[in-house]
């Protein structure tokens, strides 16, 4: 469920795309709140749900400065990390929650302890974050897997972006590129929508789009370029704590994505033949379209003058685009004012 999309290398358009609900930092550290995220991202109808694995010993220093000094209750942002630590236990817990919510289970490893409690736990899949793509000792371990990689390049310059996809393919590991701008939030002229296509062409490749936007549009922007890969960050409430929120959709906002994307393909699956439609709508054509009709009564034998015409509803009758053609007809038959006009009332 999921991953055959995630991995299928080439454009998907018409057809689904996998949608990503990351939940990154914003459980606070509180398993329970991380638990009513899989809930709550499994009934906005998402396919996955991805979380971020940190294990402060392993990946960091007490010297690691903040991106954004938020916390009250953390001196420094190791002990953040700290906090933001899970169990293996208390993770294979949201693992079995996900799929028991028919969810993939996602979530980027920071470092190689993380990526070998992950593999234990049998995910599916890697999320690498761009971060990482300068990780040599990182990405051996995870190509070396064999499983499926999304690549998010928010950081990377296209020298690294080429690098990790030579790589990827040299080593057959199945992979998607997901275009992305590491700022929280992203602004529109910063999104970058423009890299899809130049992803695809590029690498050939699946593609996709890691919004950090906290709106509903880029998803749907998107979807519109056959994405088939999309993750949004999410968020309980706007009036939640942490560092992700400004950059997350709610989750009733990701049921819009949702719904959106779903909408967007269906649109971009079907092709219109307008005759076709004209034909399967000839019912509501004659509702709306009109019928030539008497201005005023008139007498058999009356050659018809173009006074003599209007056009009425409904198009039961002679259409309207025929009133020029009756102009100089005689009548056959007597016809009252307003009265549409009917081929055998005419000689």
């Amino acid at each position: 469920m999921g991953v055959e999309i995630i991995v299928k290398a080439s454009s998907l358009l018409g057809k689904p795309c996998t949608i990503i609900a990351e939940v990154a930092q914003s459980h606070d550290g509180s398993l329970g709140l991380a638990h009513a995220f899989i809930d709550a991202i499994a009934d906005a109808g998402a396919d996955a749900v991805k979380f971020q694995t940190h294990i402060a010993a392993a990946e960091s220093t007490p010297g690691e400065p903040w991106r954004v000094k938020f916390s009250l209750q953390d001196e420094s942002r190791y002990e953040y990390w700290r906090r933001m630590e899970f169990t293996e236990p208390q993770w294979a817990g949201l693992k079995s929650h996900a799929e028991d919510r028919d969810l993939l289970f996602l979530s980027s490893p920071f470092s190689l302890e993380a990526a070998e409690l992950l593999e234990r736990l049998g995910v599916q899949a890697w999320k690498v974050a761009s971060g990482e793509l300068t990780n040599p000792m990182l990405l051996s371990k995870l190509v070396s897997s064999g499983l499926p990689m999304l690549v998010s390049t928010g950081m990377s310059s296209i020298e690294e972006i080429d690098g990790i996809a030579k790589r990827l393919r040299a080593d057959s590991s199945p992979f998607a590129i997901l275009q992305c701008t590491s700022m929280y939030p992203v602004p529109p002229d910063r999104v970058g929508l423009n890299m899809i296509p130049f992803f695809r062409e590029r690498y050939g490749c699946a593609v996709g789009l890691s919004d950090h936007s906290g709106t509903i549009y880029p998803s749907l922007a998107a979807a519109t370029l056959g994405v088939d890969v999309l993750e949004i960050h999410v968020t309980l409430s706007r009036e939640m704590f942490g560092p992700d929120v400004p950059a997350s959709v709610t989750t009733e906002e990701l049921r819009q994505i949702v719904e959106g994307v779903r909408y967007i393909e269906q649109m971009m699956t079907h092709s219109v033949d307008k005759d076709d439609v004209a034909e399967s709508m000839a019912d509501m054509r004659r509702l709306f379209t009109k019928s030539v009709a008497a201005r005023v009564a008139l007498s058999s034998g009356d050659v018809l003058a173009e006074g003599h015409l209007t056009v009425k509803k409904p198009g039961t009758g002679i259409p309207a685009a025929e009133l020029p053609n009756l102009v100089g007809r005689r009548l056959a038959n007597d016809v009252e004012a307003g009265a549409l006009l009917k081929e055998s009332d005419l000689e």
